[in-house]
């Protein structure tokens, strides 16, 4: 996100500023301490995420190894669940609450969960809002444009939209990789607290990601009501 007009409204980003820088590094040092910790039962992520697809009936979707760290995620569209290198191969409680959560996902998909589905569907608006939002905003000021600098304003809202929509899809797939490793007996009680850990700390981060966006937007409405 671009930061330009560098001007007192500024300071309204600093606090959103601030949580993003501690999210994450929260999240990195929650991964890096759970990930050294292995879990009671001794299975791979990738085993684990089998495991768990095979119990929910879904196995229309594929488990495969991408390089990265932290670069796990679920593609709806290609029905492929991506896991990182270490989470992959690795046996850790930081691993398998990874890979389940990204079953979470999966999960949500098969289920046809009501928030992927606007996700999924409001994505294009919001990447295209997310690409354009800026120049549209910034022809507007330096032309003294107000309808330009509007329609800037509502294209950048759609990126928040779009991360307030992505809350509730993260949180209950944590909810669910939960649930899913303590019902199927793939962590103990000390396994579960860890992979808590690790889940609540990833949250933290689409949580500062929608403060930086609504931080953004009450910046943005002020500028405007400048000009």
């Amino acid at each position: 996100m671009p930061f330009f007009f560098w001007d007192s409204t500024m300071l309204l980003l600093i606090p959103a500023l601030l949580f993003g820088i501690w999210a994450q590094w929260k999240v990195k040092s929650t991964f890096k301490r759970y990930s050294k910790i292995p879990s009671n039962s001794g299975m791979t992520g990738y085993q684990v995420a089998k495991n768990l697809l095979e119990r929910n009936n879904i196995f229309d979707v594929e488990v495969e190894e991408i390089q990265g760290s932290l670069t796990d995620h679920y593609d709806s569209k290609e029905k492929k669940l991506r896991l990182s290198e270490q989470n992959f191969r690795g046996s850790s409680v930081a691993s398998i609450g990874v890979a389940a959560h990204e079953v979470g996902h999966a999960i949500q998909d098969n289920r046809g969960y009501a928030p992927l589905r606007w996700r999924l569907a409001f994505y294009p608006v919001a990447r295209l809002g997310s690409g354009l939002w800026f120049w549209l905003f910034l022809a507007g000021m330096i032309l003294t444009i107000p309808a330009l600098i509007d329609v800037g304003i509502i294209f950048f809202a759609t990126t928040l939209v779009f991360q307030i929509v992505t809350l509730p899809v993260e949180f209950n797939a944590s909810s669910r990789a939960l649930a899913q490793l303590s019902s199927g007996g793939f962590i103990t009680k000390d396994d579960s607290d860890g992979a808590k850990a690790v889940l609540n700390a990833a949250a933290m981060t689409y949580l500062a990601a929608a403060a930086m966006a609504l931080s953004q937007l009450v910046r943005l409405l002020i500028l405007r009501g400048r000009n």
